[in-house]
């Protein structure tokens, strides 16, 4: 059995987790945007290195996301206690209905529309990060940004921290293959009307590399 992977959408926070190792047993991947092709992507790795005889021990999921105001700051680390698929559901009159209201099966859901955090993983990082905010991490196929659509967003997940495009479809691929998941995120910008002149890439790229010293 190998190490930890590490499952990032973009080549840049690849290279942010990667400057920041100091264990050479983790293997760090770039596996793209959004749930689908991260899933995918994952999957794939995870079935190659069970076929080699070198299956990973564990699965990450990481990189810069948004988060929510009063609840995390900008260029803050934040650890997923779970990761949400918050837009998979049903529009109705009544608003938003998530897709396990919907009546079907958990089985069709990979499990359901949450993968909670495997408890070992957790712990051991919110020892080794003690200033990460801790909380769910909701997965997006669409980036929130509206002051509407955020409220509505922050209401229906109380204990929500940041949104993020991956996690959820990088979290069932991990749990499908039977290993434990967890998902760390670091802070560009306040989840909210859209402003890139606002976002701090640059910083939440160094607080990954900050915090990827302490993944093992």
């Amino acid at each position: 059995m190998t190490g930890l992977l590490v499952l990032t959408a973009v080549p840049a926070e690849a290279e942010a987790v990667r400057a920041g190792l100091t264990d050479p047993t983790v293997t760090v991947r770039p596996v793209g945007v959004g749930p689908a092709v991260a899933g995918a992507a994952t999957a794939r790795l995870l079935t190659l290195a069970e076929a080699a005889g070198r299956p990973y021990r564990a699965v990450l999921s990481a990189g810069v996301a948004g988060g929510f105001a009063g609840r995390v700051t900008v260029g803050g680390t934040v650890l997923g206690t779970r990761s949400v698929a918050a837009d998979l559901g049903a529009e109705s009159p009544a608003g938003f209905l998530p897709i396990d209201e919907l009546g079907m099966p958990p089985e069709l859901l990979g499990g359901g529309p949450i993968v909670d955090a495997d408890p070992e993983l957790l712990a051991a990082l919110r020892e080794a990060l003690p200033e990460a905010v801790v909380g769910a991490v909701l997965t997006v196929s669409t980036v929130t940004g509206t002051a509407e659509s955020t409220a509505a967003l922050a209401d229906r997940h109380p204990d929500a921290v940041a949104e993020a495009m991956e996690g959820y479809g990088v979290a069932v691929a991990a749990v499908q293959a039977g290993l434990p998941f967890v998902e760390l995120r670091t802070v560009s910008n306040p989840i909210g009307p859209r402003d890139r002149d606002a976002w701090r890439i640059r910083e939440a790229l160094t607080a990954l590399t900050a915090a990827a010293r302490f993944l093992r």
